[in-house]
Order: C-alpha cells, then structure tokens, then sequence
C-alpha cells in the first residue's frame, strides 16, 4: 500500500490515434480539484466528479452514512433500508446494500433518487484514491480501482506538482506512523488514508526557482 509516483496528463497504457492516449480519464487541474475537494470534505460544497456511465461506487458494498440533519434524503429512501449507525448520537443511520453489493436505490443502472441523495454520495470523489497514489485494496472494490487506475490528473504549474506531491507525503506518513493519530480518526483502509491525506495536506506554494531566474508560470 505504498503510494505511487505521480503521472501527469496523457501517461495512460493505451495510445490511440496522433498518440492520444484512449484509456485514461481526465481528472482535472491538481490544484483547482484539491480545493474543491477539500470544500466538499469540510461540506462546504459537493464534489462534481465526471463520472459518465460508471456506477463502480454504487457496486463496492458500501454502508452509506446519512446525518440527522437529511431530511430530505431520508424522505426518499424506504425506512426498512436504514439501521442505526453504531457508534455515533442517535438519528444517524446507515443505509446498506443487497445480497450483490449493489446500493438498493441504484435501479436499472441508475441512481434513482440522485436529486435526493445523501451527502455522503454528494461528496464521494473516488479521485482521491488517485490523488493519494493509492488503489481501494478490498476484493468488492475492484471496478473502483480499475477507474482509480484510469485518471489522470493534469499540473498545469509547479504550484500543481507541488500539492500532487504534498498529498502523496501525507499519505506515505500515515501508512508509515497510523498510531500517530487519536483513535477516534485512525485510518483502518485506504479509502479513510485517501481521505485524510487529502483532507490534512495545507496550502503549497510554489516551488522557489533556482538563484538568479524566474518562474515562467508567474513571470507574466
């Protein structure tokens, strides 16, 4: 679980036409998806994730978490579908999935109270994976780790190198020194070391050119 070296724009495995590469997805600038992402974790905004016609995350066996506050999603989803949250004040529930993984509002192939969502679906963003340099390892996240695999972030200055690096660092520590942190938000999974390492990575300013030049990006 050892984060991988970051791969700019285009790095995927299959070349098509004029060299374009055919396999990958773009994911974006670094630095602006950073800081949306980070908006979305403090729910301060929702993730905005070009997820096409992939439903990987709607497919992984996932618990989905929905506050108390949700009414509305609440509203949409039958009550014989939610339990209470273990370990967490009363009014938080968890909503589970069938005997294939799947989430039991994902009909047809499609999500069939998505204006009606819970925040945790709002705010998944399986970019961070790919931002971490790290792949979900468990077996029924499978279709999650073939997109992780596809995405390719784009670092259109130093500045976004620089925080690409900054997140993978975050992560490197956390796999090295977990018990570094309370119990209360120890990462016991990838997905939850992703999260915080996106999450704990703070502003990066540029890199400082060599004595005696300029930065071209900021030169103009």
């Amino acid at each position: 679980m050892t984060p991988e070296p970051s791969t700019g724009e285009g790095q995927g495995e299959l070349e098509g036409e004029g060299g374009v590469d055919v396999d990958t997805l773009p994911a974006g600038s670094f630095s602006e998806w950073l800081g949306q992402m980070q908006a979305a974790i403090r729910g301060e905004a929702e993730s905005d994730v070009p997820c096409g016609e992939c439903t990987a995350c709607c497919t992984a066996s996932q618990f989905i978490h929905i506050g108390p506050d949700e009414l509305d999603a609440k509203a949409h989803i039958p009550a014989a579908l939610l339990f209470p949250a273990p370990r967490m004040p009363k009014g938080h529930v968890l909503m589970g999935y069938d005997e294939h993984g799947r989430c039991p509002m994902l009909i047809e192939g499609r999500c069939s109270i998505y204006a009606h969502r819970p925040r945790t679906c709002r705010t998944y963003d399986c970019r961070v994976f790919a931002a971490a340099g790290l792949e979900p390892d468990e077996a029924d996240k499978a279709l999650i780790a073939e997109r992780v695999r596809r995405w390719r972030f784009s670092h259109p200055s130093p500045q976004d190198e620089a925080a690409h690096d900054a997140v993978r660092a975050v992560a490197v520590e956390l796999i090295a020194r977990p018990d570094a942190l309370p119990l209360g938000i120890r990462p016991d999974n990838t997905t939850q070391i992703a999260v915080l390492a996106v999450e704990r990575t703070t502003a990066v300013p540029p890199p400082t050119p060599p004595s005696g030049q300029t930065d071209p990006a900021t030169d103009r």
